[in-house]
């Protein structure tokens, strides 16, 4: 069995109490002692936590043309954000599945920091590497390529999650800037070294992440958490990121959106740029799949009873045939009902009244639109 990795703020988590997991092959904090996952879901929604997830994965892209090489790589348009601003998008395969989905942020025209999930980062590298050959038609390797870099930076940086209502304050503290619109970054000076700020997150409240050079992390960490001190801020692991989100409807690679799941199907239509002059990766599957319309799409589900439901059930119709599976389920802290994502049968509406296989029996859900809790992450 393969070691798994760490995050360089694993002594801290340790110090903490923390109940660790595997993620996409790292070591990181589910839960942590005197909390747990509800107190810890709760201070994020009504105050304010901290995650760890360092586990993502870093990538920079580097040279000439590196923004106009990855508009013809990735679904999303790049040309319609500018320097010190983020983007959601996806790297597809050619039948238009979702080989990752990731956040990019364009620093200028040559240069472009993108954080992939952590299982994939080595397979995103590769892809763009291959697409680089591509695009230049020659053999070499491709830090020779026009002056174009495609580096995997995934243990160079540690990345600190500061999400809730009073993430704000707790920068405000660190003399952070806090100024930036949603889905804007700054990189932020400090004595030899820098940090980048950006108003992202995974949770649907406002927050920051702050994207760290690793020989910096425990410091940042520390300096946050004692920041936070008066805010009672709380470090957060997985868990409770994982039931955040999912009161959001946000997608999870590996669950509501894999190689086999495509945007459309997954309701992430709006991050393809369906616009774009130049093909991308998967575009003429995806423009395919438009046209026809997909046989399944992504629909939210809230229990009407006291169900759960959890990724992989069997979802029915009303006549008892399958009509989709769970990708998406956990009992929500806040609505505190059973709520989740499912891919069932594009036929199936908004309201309709499905059943999901929980153990030995069915239980009754109604198909929805997410998010289930109201987002607050483009506040203030």
């Amino acid at each position: 069995m393969t070691d798994l990795l760490t995050s360089p703020l694993h002594p801290r988590h340790e110090q903490a109490g923390a109940k660790f997991s595997e993620f996409g092959g790292w070591q990181m904090p589910l839960e942590y002692a005197g909390g747990g996952v509800l107190a810890e879901h709760h201070a994020v929604r009504d105050g304010v936590g901290v995650f760890d997830v360092s586990h993502l994965g870093k990538v920079l892209v580097k040279g000439s043309g590196a923004l106009d090489f990855l508009n013809l790589c990735l679904t999303n348009d790049l040309h319609k954000i500018g320097p010190g601003q983020a983007q959601y998008t996806m790297l597809c395969n050619e039948a238009g599945g979702v080989t990752d989905d990731m956040i990019a942020y364009v620093l200028a025209e040559d240069e472009v920091f993108l954080i992939p999930n952590a299982a994939n980062t080595s397979t995103v590298v590769a892809v763009l590497e291959e697409q680089a050959r591509l695009d230049r038609e020659v053999p070499q390797a491709v830090e020779t390529l026009g002056g174009l870099t495609i580096t995997n930076q995934h243990r160079d940086f540690a990345v600190i999650a500061i999400q809730g209502p009073r993430s704000e304050d707790v920068l405000t503290e660190l003399s952070l800037p806090t100024t930036m619109d949603y889905m804007a970054f700054e990189v932020v000076q400090r004595d030899g070294w820098s940090m980048t700020i950006c108003r992202t997150g995974y949770t649907g409240e406002k927050g920051w992440e702050l994207v760290v050079p690793v020989e910096h992390a425990l410091e940042v960490w520390d300096q946050v958490m004692s920041a936070g001190a008066r805010f009672e801020i709380r470090p957060c692991g997985l868990a409770s990121r994982d039931t955040l989100r999912t009161e959001m409807g946000y997608s999870l690679h590996g669950n509501d959106i894999t190689p086999e799941i495509n945007p459309l199907e997954a309701g992430l239509s709006w991050a393809v740029g369906w616009k774009k002059a130049e093909p991308f990766l998967g575009s003429e599957a995806l423009r395919a799949i438009k046209a026809e319309g997909p046989a399944r799409r992504m629909r939210g589900l809230v229990a009407v009873g006291r169900g759960i439901p959890r990724h992989g059930m069997t979802v029915v119709d009303e006549s008892g045939d399958v009509a989709g599976e769970v990708t998406s389920g956990t009992f929500s802290p806040t609505l505190k009902q059973g709520v989740g994502l499912a891919l069932v049968d594009a036929r199936l509406g908004f309201d309709d009244e499905v059943g999901v296989q929980v153990r030995n029996r069915v239980e009754k859900f109604r198909l929805v639109k997410p998010p289930f809790v109201t987002p607050e992450v483009r506040e203030g």
